[in-house]
Order: C-alpha cells, then sequence, then structure tokens
C-alpha cells in the first residue's frame, strides 16, 4: 500500500514538474452555457482512457454548484461495447477557459480550452504540457478549410500534428 501511495505522489510531482509551454494559453472568453451540450470529437492524441474508441462524444451540463458535469461516450472499434465515464469540472481562477477535470477524485486534470469558433461550432482543447489534445466539434465532421485553419494554428504552437489520433465518427 505505501508502495502505491509513493507511486501516486511522485507521479503528481512529476506532472506538476512537466515542461509547460507559456504559448499555451486558453481563451478569453468563454460562455459556459453556449458551451454546454453535446460535441464530437474530431481527433485527439492518443491515451489509454480512449484507446480503441470509435464514435466519441462529450456531453457537458451546468450543475447547481455552477461546476459543470462531464459525459464521456464512446464504442470500442472492434467490440461495439459502450463505455461512458462521467465527471466533474471546475472553473480555475474566475476564468471560464481554464477548468480542472475529474473522473476519479481527488485526481484532477487541466482542461483549457485555446481555440474556439465564435459560434461555438468547434472547440480545441489542451493544458499547458501540450501532453493532451482535443478538436472538438458540434458536428460529426469539420469543413475541411476549418480543420486546415486548426491544425495551421496547432503546429504554430509546436503541436505534434502527426499524433493525432482522427476519431471515426458514424
Amino acid at each position: 500500500m505505501k508502495y502505491i501511495i509513493s507511486s501516486i505522489f511522485i507521479l503528481l510531482f512529476l506532472t506538476g514538474c512537466a515542461n509547460k509551454d507559456p504559448r499555451i494559453q486558453s481563451v478569453d472568453n468563454l460562455d459556459l452555457q453556449q458551451y454546454t451540450g453535446k460535441w464530437y470529437e474530431i481527433a485527439r492524441y492518443e491515451h489509454f482512457f480512449e484507446k480503441n474508441c470509435k464514435n466519441v462524444s462529450a456531453t457537458y451540463s451546468i450543475k447547481e454548484n455552477k461546476n459543470i458535469k462531464v459525459i464521456n461516450r464512446c464504442e470500442d472499434i472492434t467490440t461495439n461495447e459502450k463505455k461512458e465515464a462521467i465527471g466533474e469540472a471546475k472553473r480555475v481562477y474566475n476564468k471560464n477557459s481554464k477548468l480542472k477535470v475529474t473522473f476519479f477524485w481527488p485526481f484532477y486534470g487541466d482542461y483549457w480550452v485555446i481555440m474556439l469558433a465564435d459560434d461555438y461550432s468547434y472547440a480545441v482543447v489542451s493544458e499547458p504540457t501540450k501532453e493532451y489534445l482535443w478538436i472538438l466539434s458540434r458536428t460529426k465532421k469539420l469543413p475541411k478549410n476549418t480543420q486546415d485553419d486548426i491544425l495551421e494554428k496547432l503546429k504554430n504552437l509546436d503541436f505534434d500534428t502527426d499524433k493525432l489520433i482522427w476519431t471515426i465518427q458514424e
């Protein structure tokens, strides 16, 4: 048990010391009411919690305590088994575009909206170490010119766009 607890603390310490890119900033304004609802994942950096996922979506709603309920859903590519994870996000520094999200309390991760369409038709989410990256859309596909524009902006911020997994949306 001591080994597990020590490992968790070491992991948290190392995560906190990870290289943060000061160019990664969240958007200035995020209207949480407009941001709520269903988003489809267009692309992501691969991580164990989304391994072999297709038809990935995230649904956000504002709770009575002003935090955000997060419901992530996907289907396994090979078995079509449906998966769901329910979490909660809270604002950081009274800035709606910087959130801390948890699916397993007491562990929180950064969730920063770093790009957002004026009409809330797409969003790009990451965090200051650039370990995580998601391109989200209100529709299952983005127009090619919009997608190209997002990729260009990500490259200018030194994101490795070759690492993106393009989500199957059926």
